[in-house]
Formats: C-alpha cells, sequence, structure tokens
C-alpha cells in the first residue's frame, strides 16, 4: 500500500442480543442501553464504525444507527439498505438525513440477499430468483445516486428501468459526505460482484484463508478492468473483510476462549443449524460452509490463527482471528498487504471484546501499520 493510504477498523453492535457464548440463550437482551455501551466501548477502542445487522431477528438498524450517532461523538454507524423492501428514493433521504444529523457519519452497507426464510418473511418477491435480485439492486443504486447528485435545478431525477421508474426524484437534505455516504457491498457470486465494481466504494467479504481473499481481490480488480473496456468507466474499489476476533496475551488463553464460545451448543443442534445454512442460496455463505467442512479434522483451523468453528452455528462473517496480539495484528497485516483496508470485526460479548481489542490489540496493530507509513482511520 501507498503511503498515502489508510486501513478503517470497525465493530459491531449486537442487537439481537449478547452473550459469552452462541447456540444457546441469550445473556443479554437487547436494549439501547446495552447497544450505547458497546457503541462507547468500540469509540474509545479505536474503531471508526460500526456495523448495524440487518436480520430478521435484530432491532432496526435506521434506528439504532441513529440512536448509536446521537451517544458518540466520531463512530460511524454502517447501516443496511435493502432493496426489495424500501424504495429507493425513500433510503436515499434516510441515509442523507442520518449524514447531516451526524455531521457525515453515515455509512451505508448495501444488503441484497439473505436466507430464502427471511426474504419470504419480508415479502421480498424475488426471494427465489438470486441473480435477478442483484439486478434490482444495480437498478437501486442507480437511482439512490441519481437522486443523491440530482444538479438542482428542480427538474429532479427520472429514471426507467425493469424495477424501478421514478420521474422528478428528490432526496432532501443532500448529503454531507462528497460525493455521498461511502456504499458498502457483499456478494461472492458472479452477478453480485459485477453490481459491486459498478456501484459499490468497499467491496465487502467474509473472513476467508489468505489466498481466497487475494483470488477474490484479482476477480473484482478483472471486473473493473471489464467494465472499463465495455462501458468506458472507470472505477476503483476498496476491500474489507467481515470476520470475528479473539484475543488474549498467551496463544493458549486465547484458543481457550474461542472454543468456550461453543461451549453451550448441543450436538443436535449443531447438526440443525449446519442444514440452515446448507440452504441459502447465498454465494459467500456457501463459501463459508465449505471451509467449516473442509477444516473438520484440523479443528477448523483453516490458516495461522485463523478459525471457522463458529460457521455451522452462526452465519455471516463467523470465521475468527485467534491469538496474542503479535499473531492476530501480523494476520491483519498479511491482509492489508494483500489489498484490504477495511476490517469488520466482532467478539462474544461484544462490550467486553471490545475493550479487549482495544487494549491488546489495536496499539500493536497501529504501531505495526505505522512503520509502514499505513495510517488508521479514527
Amino acid at each position: 500500500m501507498s503511503e498515502t493510504q489508510s486501513v478503517e477498523f470497525g465493530w459491531f453492535i449486537p442487537t439481537n442480543g449478547d452473550g459469552r457464548y452462541i447456540g444457546t440463550a441469550l445473556e443479554r437482551e437487547p436494549s439501547q442501553e446495552y447497544f450505547v455501551q458497546v457503541a462507547q466501548a468500540a469509540e474509545k477502542a479505536g474503531y471508526e464504525f460500526t456495523l448495524i445487522p440487518a436480520g430478521g431477528d435484530c432491532w432496526d438498524g435506521w434506528i439504532v444507527g441513529s440512536w448509536v450517532a446521537a451517544h458518540t461523538t466520531r463512530l460511524k454507524p454502517l447501516i443496511a439498505m435493502r432493496p426489495g423492501l424500501i424504495s429507493p428514493v425513500l433510503a436515499a433521504r434516510m441515509a442523507s438525513t442520518l449524514d447531516q444529523m451526524s455531521g457525515g457519519r453515515a455509512l451505508i452497507n448495501v444488503v441484497t440477499g439473505h436466507y430464502p426464510a427471511d426474504l419470504k418473511a419480508t415479502g421480498d418477491p424475488l426471494h427465489g430468483s438470486h441473480d435477478e435480485r442483484y439486478e434490482r439492486t444495480k437498478e437501486f443504486l442507480d437511482v439512490v445516486k441519481g437522486v443523491w447528485g440530482e444538479d438542482g435545478s428542480g427538474k429532479g431525477f427520472d429514471y426507467e428501468g425493469k424495477h424501478y421508474q421514478v420521474e422528478g426524484g428528490v432526496s432532501k437534505p443532500a448529503p454531507v459526505q462528497d460525493p455521498h455516504p461511502p456504499l458498502y457491498f457483499g456478494g461472492s457470486s458472479v452477478a453480485g460482484k459485477k453490481v459491486a465494481a459498478e456501484s459499490a466504494d468497499v467491496y465487502l467479504m467474509w473472513g476467508e484463508p489468505l489466498e481466497w481473499i487475494k483470488e477474490q481481490i484479482a476477480e473484482m480488480e478483472q471486473h473493473l478492468k471489464d467494465l472499463k473496456e465495455t462501458k468506458g468507466i472507470s472505477r476503483t474499489l476498496r476491500y474489507g473483510i467481515r470476520a470475528q476476533v479473539v484475543v488474549r496475551e498467551t496463544e493458549e488463553e486465547a484458543w481457550k476462549a474461542a472454543w468456550n464460545i461453543l461451549s453451550k451448543v448441543e450436538p443436535d443442534q449443531l447438526k440443525s443449524q449446519e442444514k440452515l445454512h446448507a440452504k441459502t442460496d447465498a454465494t459467500n455463505q456457501k463459501r463459508q460452509m465449505d471451509l467449516y467442512e473442509q477444516s473438520k479434522d484440523q479443528d477448523y483451523i483453516i490458516g495461522p490463527n485463523l478459525w471457522s468453528g463458529l460457521s455451522a452455528v452462526r452465519g455471516g462473517g463467523a470465521v475468527a482471528f485467534v491469538g496474542t496480539p503479535d499473531q492476530v495484528s501480523d494476520r491483519l497485516i498479511e491482509f492489508v498487504d494483500a489489498g484490504v483496508s477495511s476490517f469488520i470485526l466482532s467478539g462474544y460479548p461484544h462490550l467486553e471484546e471490545a475493550e479487549i481489542t482495544g487494549e491488546l490489540l489495536m496499539p500493536v496493530v497501529k504501531r505495526k501499520l505505522a512503520e509502514r507509513s499505513i495510517s488508521i482511520t479514527v
């Protein structure tokens, strides 16, 4: 990375509850007071932003994100826009309003898919059509960016697509950030990657072995090259990963803490969760389960200080960095060298792990990046 580049770190707000274990009853029910505790701990630890989840068992991300922004000074909420569940013009207005009210701290996570049951439960008519959902997402983002960039002539933004038709669309107030709040985008399928190449600012991946991440980045760079050659559109992307983290002063303590997260899971429940994750049509979730299956005979270790043991119980970015501050910081920097500049981390429970990583990990990462003339944005 060049001297002008920087790395950003984000944390996570557990809006469906929290605790030391997964796959068992919650120890801490979700509440606005707890969200603020986690957010303020993350801000103090040196994290720049915080991901607000969008699952069906989570509190509404826009309201939680607004609450978090109101109770912190620097922390940026990363909130999901879900094409198909909200109109693009309304979504643009909500995002630009939050950007104004937070002083330019809004970040947007574009979420196209989820489990089929969740998509059905939210009334998405395209719950069974994977590639068409990404086609719709591309139109959605065309409209969102269009109304954000409306020229002020009073005519508004017009759009005629397969999924959206807009006449005179406007977004008031305008966003604070120029040209607009950054768009984070995940999707490992070919359809998803093509839309990300054309529309996103940050392409998000779930934690995987370093070589897998390098391959995904290379694929995205090829999509960017194809975009320039076929449409004359020249763009660049930043790359990010979503992962868990377990850091302790010794490696033995770290692995003990990692396995403890699973210590309350019943064998029958483990099997049922494996079946649930197998039903998804999300390519990135399938990749997570492939890693889990391939590493069963290695105690789910998929690389140095990289563990997939949580993947069968929780969906999403379940792969974890596990080790000492020196070990985990070295692994993170290997990903930085591969082209990753955005990390969204979390751990169980989220309050204490934000404090632990703030004390043990972040100072070491910051020092090692500074030695390479790379800064952490805060």
